[in-house]
């Protein structure tokens, strides 16, 4: 139950609705208990009439009475039980909702390594089945625990009032039934890890193949797909059947244990009764606890069950809302940013994988200046501006933007200045519109259309059926890999960054677009400070300073022309052959 303990905030947080569902839940119970009272108090008049004899209108009277208590208290009870579901459902919802959220806000507030070796599957399954099944231990759990505490300590404190003896050999048996639960429980509590591991890694496989569709298609293993899902079905399936196997043993015991207690007060007390001890509506009445108590012993193990699945449950949450945020928000002051950036003697290692991405690197732009980098696959040329925008921080050196150490910069306002186009373009299920001014929701249609006309996209976008309307489906389905990077060089530039860094970002697009793509940046975007990652010489050529990578470190710094005077370095072998194919 350790785990379950982090719900404790928000039991607080809503003790007040909770507190007056268990005031609500007594009173439910009081009224519930009138009825079998009465019930054995007509019994007994009955009985005595039988005996003594005495007036028929007075027996008449007094069981008609009875007869209107019963139904008013009936009333009562269902209305108060109404009440009472209400009061502790909704809480139950809230905590839902504000779970759900707190495991948003830390999915959004957690770095890029995380998600690196993060399944998607299984992250969607913690915000979802999981919280699911706390959200059961939190309303219909809590709901009927009360419920049962409550309807055992009115009972039992009766029943012990009218027959103590008779009372005690009616719970006999619950030492039993707790025992087996604590048994079983243990059992269900490991059984319910697996099903949820189960179910999160179907949930990747799924996702995964939805989104990898056409590649599935492509290499024609739908039917390998299949068999894969189907195993992995398969013993999702086994887990959930070997789980309710176990489960199914509450019931079976709840009625045995029950049925054991009838027996016991039929015996107990129809001898007390022949013995002239107890009258017969005190024995008709304590049957009828008895049954009562049938259907809250039952759902004891119910209960148990679903306390188990959430436990096992919000474990696998907070494992997650434990993960350490190494990316951290240091500064609340909001500075203007000019867009000036230096390097010093920056180093960084991926912790995954103790690769050294970037070794010593020095360089210093100033405001509105332009960078060009270029290099092998695998050199670091990405993991340098993913240092600039914090999704990692280096393990050694400084990076300053305006002369002020990034990490003590405030975080958002950085990213608010910064715009970043990845190498792989990410756009959402909506209109062409919307992605492009994603990161400037106000952003007006004339100023949509402008930066679509720099990224050159405009044309195409206007030739759609719907045009700016149009959508792109999942990720940009719609579209070829050159409109959606233009698009998305559209989605940046209309943020009006201080700083724009893109990552090789028109390798799709041809080299007539791309040269007029690059113009049109040198126009627009004089004031602002470019880093562009390229395997083309042309990509950068225009920039006022270009470094060379290979292994992490710079092994060539200048201008274009100062480069291609090396006739041995990188730059000049890559652009002559670049050129050469061009020709």
């Amino acid at each position: 139950m350790k785990s379950l303990n982090y719900l404790n905030k928000f039991f607080y947080e809503y003790r007040f609705r909770i507190l007056i569902g268990i005031l609500i839940t007594i009173i439910a119970r009081i009224f519930a208990l009138v009825a079998p009272n009465l019930i054995g108090d007509s019994i007994t008049i009955i009985e005595n009439y039988l005996r003594s004899g005495g007036n028929p209108s007075i027996l008449k009277k007094n069981l008609i009475s009875n007869i209107f208590f019963i139904v008013g208290a009936s009333i009562m009870a269902g209305i108060f039980t109404f009440v009472m579901r209400q009061t502790l459902i909704n809480v139950s919802r809230f905590i839902e909702f504000d779970l759900k959220n707190e495991i948003f806000q830390k999915y959004q507030e957690l770095n890029i390594s995380f998600y690196k070796n993060s399944r998607i599957g299984d992250l969607m399954n913690r915000i979802s089945e999981d919280v699911s099944k706390v959200r059961m231990y939190v309303g219909p759990a809590l709901m009927y625990s009360i419920n049962t505490i409550t309807l055992f300590i009115i009972i039992i404190t009766y029943m012990l009032s009218i027959d103590v003896k008779l009372t005690l050999y009616t719970i006999t048996p619950l030492p039993l039934l707790s025992l087996v639960i604590y048994k079983l429980s243990k059992r269900i509590n490991i059984k319910s890890m697996k099903v949820q591991e189960s179910l999160s890694k179907l949930t990747t496989i799924a996702q995964e193949s939805f989104s990898g569709i056409s590649i599935i298609k492509s290499y024609t293993i739908e039917q390998e797909l299949s068999n894969h899902i189907e195993d992995v079905s398969m013993e999702t399936r086994n887990r959930h059947i070997d789980l309710a196997k176990f489960q199914s043993w509450f019931l079976p015991m709840m009625v045995l244990l029950i049925g054991m207690s009838n027996i016991l007060v039929i015996y107990i007390g129809g001898n007390q009764f022949i013995n002239g001890k107890i009258e017969l509506g005190i024995l008709a009445e304590f049957i009828i606890y008895v049954n009562m108590l049938t259907w809250p012993v039952a759902t004891v193990g119910w209960v148990t069950s679903i306390v188990q699945q959430a436990e096992a449950s919000q474990s696998r949450i907070n494992q997650f809302l434990n993960e350490k945020i190494k990316i951290i928000n240091k500064s609340s002051k909001i500075l203007k940013i000019k867009g000036e950036i230096e390097f010093k003697n920056i180093n960084f290692t991926y912790e995954e994988t103790n690769i050294k991405a970037l070794s010593d690197i020095n360089f210093k732009l100033k405001n509105g200046e332009s960078l060009g980098i270029i290099g092998p696959v695998g050199c670091g040329k990405s993991t340098l501006l993913e240092l600039i925008v914090r999704n990692y921080d280096p393990k050694s050196g400084e990076i300053l933007i305006d002369n002020i150490d990034l990490k003590n910069h405030n975080i958002n306002n950085i990213r608010n200045n910064i715009s970043y186009v990845p190498q792989t373009t990410f756009l959402f299920n909506d209109t062409i519109k919307n992605n492009i001014r994603f990161g400037k929701s106000d952003a007006e249609i004339s100023d949509i259309k402008k930066y679509s006309k720099i990224s050159c996209i405009n044309d195409e976008i206007e030739e759609f059926p719907k045009r700016y309307n149009s959508i792109l489906g999942e990720r940009g389905i719609n579209l070829s890999g050159g409109q959606k990077q233009r698009i998305a060089l559209a989605r940046a530039l209309i943020k009006k960054p201080k700083v724009l860094l893109l990552d090789d970002c028109l390798s799709a697009v041809d080299l007539e677009t791309e040269n007029t793509i690059t113009q049109n940046l040198q126009k627009e975007t004089n004031n602002i400070t470019k880093i562009i990652v390229s395997q083309r010489t042309s990509t950068i050529k225009m920039c006022n300073k270009i470094i060379v990578l290979n292994q992490g470190k710079i092994i060539e710094i200048g201008n274009h022309e100062e480069l291609i005077k090396n006739t041995e370095g990188y730059y000049h072998q890559i652009n002559y052959k670049q050129n050469k194919k061009t020709h």
